[in-house]
């Protein structure tokens, strides 16, 4: 019962629809946050290309832009170079340690 408490019923606004939705209480600002930025990127891309181009093509216009910017930013946060670089001054710096004792 303690997890029905914990969600919520909202409706999205998302360009031109609302959404229902149900959420985690705590996600409430990141999914409004999220649906603005949706339609101020198809706003942004219906400016630029309305009655040249369908609503559908502006929805994955906005896709593919915001899933670019994704995939661009969780690419620069990978620490993946830095953990194996670190793994390997950790491995030299034992085996240094290792030999003094």
């Amino acid at each position: 019962m303690a997890e029905d408490n914990n969600k919520l019923h909202i409706r999205l606004h998302v360009y031109d629809t609302e959404l229902p939705v149900t959420i985690v209480r705590e996600e409430e600002e990141f999914y409004r946050n999220a649906a603005k930025l949706i339609t101020e990127t198809v706003n942004n891309y219906a400016q630029y290309f309305k009655g040249r181009k369908s609503d559908k093509e502006l929805l994955y216009m906005a896709l593919i832009d915001i899933a670019l910017r994704y995939v661009k930013d969780k690419d620069r946060n990978d620490t993946t170079p830095y953990d194996d670089i670190l793994a390997k001054i950790t491995s030299e710096l034992e085996d240094a340690l290792g030999e003094k004792k």
